[in-house]
């Protein structure tokens, strides 16, 4: 088998699992769900004030729906007892840890996408116009945010308060990203051009690259321990 087929398998191990049980992507398209409904009576927001909260709010409901699932990722298998097994495949750790990424960018795409269509009900706000340049946005937030809460998530399945501990480790390394994040998608539903947010971009597209090449050096030993 070539690299990219032994990365499909783990990838389709984990989704067809996921799709027999449902567990991680209902918890976290409910407790985003959750998140949008408590914001949306929490505050009597007018529309000036509102375009000035909606960045912040959407990103709590991605950073925190999105913690469930990488608490998921490499903790199944610990509660299953196929971590080991995993560690035998004819695979390098490297791949591993794509695939377990590329798993946990997809659940988490699925709960943005369910996340942003109940954003437009509850808030009733249209997106359509600015789907391309948030889209991107998004993306690579998604894409920072799995790359880093996937290692964290294997140095975490180990122990017993695997969520706590996951949670104190991602949420400081992901500052950068979350600002980056949250300022390119305010600037963007404010209807700047895209010249506007490259600053933005560069750090997340900066932040993304850094963390993928020190998982690519680290990852082989973060699975040894």
């Amino acid at each position: 088998m070539s690299f990219i087929q032994k990365l499909r398998a783990i990838v389709w191990k984990d989704l067809t699992s996921e799709l027999r049980t449902k567990e991680m992507i209902l918890s976290m398209c409910i407790f985003s769900f959750l998140v949008l409904i408590i914001f949306n009576f929490a505050f009597a927001l007018g529309l000036k004030t509102l375009q000035g909260v909606i960045p912040g709010i959407l990103w709590v409901a991605f950073i925190f729906s999105g913690l469930m699932g990488l608490s998921r990722s490499f903790g199944a298998e610990r509660d299953r007892g196929t971590l080991p097994g995993l560690l035998l495949c004819p695979v390098s750790p490297w791949g591993i840890y794509l695939a377990k990424m590329i798993g946990v960018f997809i659940f988490t795409a699925i709960m943005e996408i369910f996340t942003l269509s109940i954003f437009t009900i509850l808030y009733n706000v249209n997106l359509l116009p600015f789907l391309f340049p948030l889209g991107l946005i998004i993306f690579l937030g998604t894409l920072g945010f799995s790359t880093i809460g996937t290692i964290f998530s294997a140095m975490s399945a180990t122990t017993k308060a695997r969520d706590v501990i996951l949670s104190i480790l991602v949420f400081p390394i992901a500052v950068p990203m979350i600002i980056a994040s949250v300022q390119a998608t305010g600037m963007i539903l404010a209807g700047k051009p895209l010249q506007d947010i490259l600053s933005w971009l560069k750090i997340l597209v900066a932040f993304d690259l850094v963390f993928l090449l020190l998982a690519y050096l680290t990852f082989g030993f973060i699975m040894e321990e």
